[in-house]
């Protein structure tokens, strides 16, 4: 099984708070946000979203990316989600296989387990 590493963006609201952050493990890592685990920024300023990410096979490209993105103005940031994401909808980590998608329904926000890893679908801004 392949190791990959992903930098990812959470954000607060639709043009909010913004969090950047590198991971090898997306999926727990939303989760700690989601549910409060991690203290710091992102528990600080309710930042639980995920809005963007980035997938890398090596952990040196992951975080040399992460760190030219958290340099970068708020604006190119802004625009960085938005080419990908207009809508800024919350990704959610699906069960099977380890899959990302996107929800498109703007009416869902629930929490269940499943395998001992949650699968959550957070409300459109």
């Amino acid at each position: 099984m392949e190791k990959y590493f992903y930098v990812y963006i959470l954000a607060s609201k639709k043009n909010g708070t913004l969090y950047i952050g590198v991971t090898s493990d997306l999926k727990t890592r939303i989760y700690e946000h989601k549910n409060n685990l991690l203290d710091g920024f992102t528990k600080k300023y309710g930042v639980h979203n995920l809005v963007y990410f980035e997938q890398y096979a090596d952990s040196y490209n992951a975080i040399q990316r992460e760190k030219r993105i958290k340099v970068w103005k708020r604006d190119w940031k802004i625009k960085l989600i938005h080419d990908s994401n207009p809508d800024w909808m919350t990704f959610i980590i699906g069960c099977s296989y380890g899959s990302l998608i996107r929800t498109f329904r703007d009416d869902v926000n629930l929490v269940c387990d499943c395998r001992e890893m949650p699968f959550f679908i957070c409300k459109n801004y």
